[in-house]
């Protein structure tokens, strides 16, 4: 799997080199990938549906595809990543060129929020949950809009709710089971929630602090767990020695730490130099060979939207080199004429455009949710 996953993060041909322009040394970012995020924003605001979501495949992962069972239609989680992208370029609810854009994403959210708290539409599940919730705290951080509040203590009450035994959640409400990527997403919802006021229980934090730590591996684990792929610094897809551990879950693992208020700790530290080894890894092959980064794979996106959490919170050397990286390879994989970024592999191009665009203005600190 991590093997895979490497190959997807390579470009298919060689991209511009950020650290060559001129780079803000405030956040990283360089005025290419700043001017490539803007054109991104351009093509989502573009392809927003008079309703205010994007249209998408809604499904679900199946080992390295992506299974669909509702085509091209409005889809919760990819509507709300799009929102956050416009909140994360600095552009707030109503107000500014996307002001509205943002505003109808406000709407369309809403809409969908049922008795329980659950906010899906066309069978999207928890992992759109937590989007939309994340995007909804972080537009009433910033309004206070009276419609909101009651909305948003609804939705962290079903997370809350849902949160299994081990501390961890799956793809639906109310499961037994649990598994690293979906509890990353409720995790940061959670926090953004309690940021601006909403009432989440400090057992659900610490519970979900307890899950991942199960799933972390670490030294003194025994010699026939690491048959499986894992090496110290990894995190597990589920705390199970035969689980798979990965580049994306073990981004994951570090955010769900730093979101539960974690921010320096043997786990992490692990963590951290487990991702430096693996991006050099990949940075001594970058523009050197082909394969399938131009299908821009689910695993490439949501692993690098947490993957430049863990690193920002980090900061220093270390981020910059992943952001030096992180920037190449988008900047290689952007359509020059559109502004979009490719999704075959996954929901489709408004997911891959919504995320990529994050990615690069993760950096900025606008929104308090990405904030050292």
């Amino acid at each position: 799997m991590l093997a895979t996953f490497l190959l997807l993060l390579a470009p298919q041909v060689e991209a511009p080199n950020p650290a060559a322009q001129d780079v803000d040394p405030l956040n990283g970012l360089s005025k290419a990938g700043i001017a490539a995020a803007d054109r991104g924003l351009a093509w989502l605001a573009r392809h927003q549906r008079e309703d205010g979501s994007w249209s998408a495949d809604v499904g679900y992962k199946l080992e390295e595809g992506y299974r669909v069972w509702n085509t091209d239609e409005p889809h919760v989680g990819v509507t709300a990543l799009a929102g956050m992208a416009f909140l994360a370029g600095g552009h707030m609810p109503g107000r500014g060129p996307y002001g509205e854009n943002v505003n109808k994403v406000v709407d369309f959210l809403l809409s969908k929020v049922h008795q329980d708290g659950y906010i899906t539409a066309n069978e999207t599940r928890l992992y759109s949950h937590a989007f939309a919730t994340l995007f909804l705290a972080e537009v009433y951080g910033m309004t206070e809009r009276k419609d909101l509040r009651p909305a948003l203590q609804k939705a962290v009450d079903l997370i809350v709710s849902s949160q299994n035994e081990q501390g961890g959640w799956r793809y639906q409400p109310h499961v037994a089971d649990a598994d690293m990527s979906v509890a990353a997403c409720q995790v940061l919802a959670l926090r953004s929630a309690r940021n601006i006021g909403i009432q989440v229980p400090i057992a659900t934090i610490d519970a979900a602090v307890q899950y991942v730590r199960a799933s972390a591996v670490r030294e003194d684990d025994p010699e026939w767990s690491f048959q499986f792929g894992s090496q110290p610094g990894d995190f597990r897809y589920q705390p199970d020695y035969q689980s798979r551990a990965t580049f994306p879950l073990t981004a994951a693992g570090i955010t769900i730490l730093h979101g539960a208020g974690v921010y320096a700790d043997a786990d992490i530290e692990r963590g951290i130099k487990r991702l430096e080894t693996q991006l050099h890894r990949f940075s001594k092959r970058y523009g050197k060979r082909d394969n399938e980064a131009a299908l821009g794979h689910y695993y490439f996106y949501y692993g690098h939207y947490y993957a430049v959490q863990a690193f920002h919170i980090v900061g220093g050397e270390r981020y910059r080199n992943y952001l030096n990286v992180v920037q190449n390879v988008l900047l290689s994989m952007q359509d020059t004429e559109t502004g979009a970024w490719p999704n075959r592999v996954g929901p489709g191009t408004a997911y891959g455009t919504a995320t990529a665009c994050l990615i690069l203005q993760i950096p900025k600190e606008y929104l308090p949710i990405f904030q050292r």
